[in-house]
């Protein structure tokens, strides 16, 4: 697995958490939209009901993924610190810093580090180049 690959892996990480969150949000308003309608026909006394059972269940599943991918996320997080320390370079840690831990944009990192952007651009590639994956984590764990 190459640096930037193995790098971006925790802002991949971040959007999938966030896109459950999303989730989680969309059926907490479907649960609580479940209404009885008052009808002269008779029906199922349970319909409302089995919806918003049904719709607790799957936030209940979400947040046992979220937690799960949290967990992920944070010993992912540790990884990429370490292999970012590894580093000598303090001007690279900091780049792959905001950009793989904070995940800042680049325009965002060139003002913050004061750097015209393509410089920054160039000094990236550098960094990556000194990146180094250990095997264990280059073959998948």
């Amino acid at each position: 697995m190459a640096a930037k690959e193995y790098l971006s892996q925790a802002y991949r990480l971040d959007l999938r958490i966030n896109s459950k969150i999303e989730q989680i949000s969309s059926l907490s308003g479907l649960a609580t939209k479940c209404t009885s309608v008052i009808s002269d026909m008779p029906g199922n006394p349970n319909r409302a009901t089995s919806a918003m059972a049904d719709a607790v269940d799957k936030i209940i599943d979400l947040q046992s993924e979220i937690n799960h991918d949290i967990d992920t996320l944070v010993n992912l997080k540790q990884e990429i610190v370490s292999v970012i320390k590894g580093i000598e370079n303090l001007e690279y840690q900091t780049l792959l810093e905001k950009r793989y831990l904070c995940f800042l944009s680049w325009e965002k990192i060139a003002v913050a580090m004061g750097y015209d952007l393509r410089y920054l651009h160039k000094l990236h590639n550098r960094a990556l180049q000194k990146c180094i994956i250990p095997a264990k984590i280059r073959s998948g764990h």
